[in-house]
């Protein structure tokens, strides 16, 4: 008997407790444009849909926007609308033909069309890692719409350690898991920069992971493989967005996993020097990135998001 057939009453069972946390209250879809065609980006949406100003959550570079619901749930409670988008190539957007696309200027117009969906003339940004990267460069554009910039666990400059640990792991990704459990024991290995989370919570990232497969009876990841060629880009390897990192006018705050290997203690000090309307917050009990579930980590984005002030020195 094959291992696949032997687990079917586990992964019939798997199956059925994936999606068991409170849903989004919306989700919908807009058509992004690269060099060789249209895709789809999906997106999911929390809270009331008349907000003035929604607060855009965009994730990591393998991740996808269900990593937000956590800080979504707390957000809509206090009547902000979030919407949390999955980048081309995760979760359940498209991915791109062309595996040269998965790059910032790709990511930045996709996240412009969506904007655009919107309708709004102002939005709230929380990037994570990825999401981070993509936010300092359209809050540091000319006209830019962003009011109040979040930036988890990334800067203008990238080291090349952090670089390297995702790159070895982007490398020998799986494509697809026999069980629930597996692929729970994967993401325990490879995030566990990410600190310590409860078995509930670690449920709830690799639910989200990875799709039941019915014909195949697995569970496939929800990540293109092919956006591990972004390590071999020009902009990657020579990543330098300190010229929109100094343009950013608008109060940002930088969240640093203190043992992070992709946000080191000292770049954090350059980019307060480098831009005053900036402050920081540090979590001391992880690395990267903060995954913002628990409600210390929630609370410090809420209240800079509901902060009216300007950030920065006194």
């Amino acid at each position: 008997m094959t291992e696949v057939a032997m687990n079917r009453p586990h992964q019939a069972r798997d199956a059925r407790l994936m999606g068991s946390r409170p849903e989004p209250a919306r989700s919908g879809s807009v058509l992004g444009l690269s060099t060789t065609g249209f895709h789809e980006i999906a997106y999911v949406e929390w809270g009331p849909e008349e907000s003035e100003v929604p607060v855009l959550c965009v994730h990591g570079l393998t991740r996808q926007g269900r990593d937000f619901d956590h800080l979504a749930e707390n957000l809509a409670r206090r009547r902000r609308r979030v919407v949390c988008p999955d980048l081309p190539g995760r979760g359940r957007s498209q991915s791109l033909s062309d595996p040269g696309d998965y790059a910032l200027p790709q990511y930045c117009a996709d996240m412009n069309a969506l904007i655009a969906r919107l309708g709004v003339t102002q939005v709230d940004w929380v990037g994570t890692s990825l999401g981070g990267l993509i936010g300092i460069v359209l809050a540091g554009m000319p006209g830019s719409c962003i009011r109040r910039l979040v930036v988890n666990d990334i800067g203008p400059y990238v080291s090349s350690v952090g670089l390297l640990r995702i790159g070895s792991y982007l490398g020998d990704m799986p494509r697809s898991f026999v069980t629930l459990a597996r692929a729970e024991r994967y993401f325990r290995e490879i995030l566990a920069p990410y600190g310590e989370l409860s078995d509930e919570q670690w449920r709830h990232i690799t639910a989200h992971s990875v799709r039941w497969d019915e014909t195949r009876h697995v569970f496939t990841m929800l990540c293109d493989r092919e956006i591990a060629r972004a390590f071999r880009n020009p902009w990657l390897v020579s990543l330098n967005l300190w010229k929109y990192w100094e343009r950013i006018g608008v109060p940002t705050l930088v969240l640093h996993g203190a043992k992070s290997d992709l946000l080191t203690h000292e770049l954090c000090d350059e980019m307060l020097e480098r831009n005053a309307n900036a402050t920081l917050h540090r979590f001391e009990e992880c690395g990267h990135v903060p995954p913002l579930f628990e409600l210390q980590q929630i609370k410090i984005v809420t209240d800079f998001l509901a902060d009216k002030r300007p950030a920065g020195p006194d």
